[in-house]
């Protein structure tokens, strides 16, 4: 299955006082990416995907994580991302962040993809993943 690597070299503002990465950053980062890994799986960005497949988002149904090594600040992180399952609309997201070739961390999401629903477009529903983004993700 498809993978993205990102590479990050943790900042003061990422950190608590005792300069160790903030939990929540994670997460934000987590976000970030699913998200690069599904243009890189599309070749898109986020928005023109949604765009042409008639979606509203990759909604957040669960998100947790395992902390085996803290981060702290000036340190270079790696966070590799990969979906390990699809479903009809929903799929399971799993990044690993390596700090030093050794596992520091590990996160779990599980989302939805969605769309607009037509009798309200103020609500989003959930909707089968397109046949071409998950052709994209099935391509090494």
């Amino acid at each position: 299955m498809l993978t993205n690597t990102r590479h990050i070299r943790v900042q003061w503002g990422d950190c608590d006082p005792a300069g160790i990465v903030f939990y929540p950053r994670y997460f934000e980062w987590f976000d970030a990416c699913t998200i690069l890994l599904f243009e890189k799986a599309t070749g898109m960005t986020k928005i023109a995907m949604l765009e042409k497949y008639g979606g509203a988002g990759l909604a957040l149904l669960e998100a947790r994580a395992s902390f085996k090594v803290a981060s702290h600040y000036g340190e270079d992180i790696q966070i590799e991302t990969t979906v390990k399952e699809f479903r009809r609309s929903s799929f399971f997201v799993e990044h690993k962040v390596t700090k030093g070739g050794a596992l520091a961390l590990e996160g779990f999401e599980t989302r939805l993809w969605t769309k607009r629903d037509p009798a309200d477009a103020r609500r989003i529903k959930s909707a089968p993943m397109p046949a071409e983004v998950l052709a994209g993700f099935r391509r090494t």
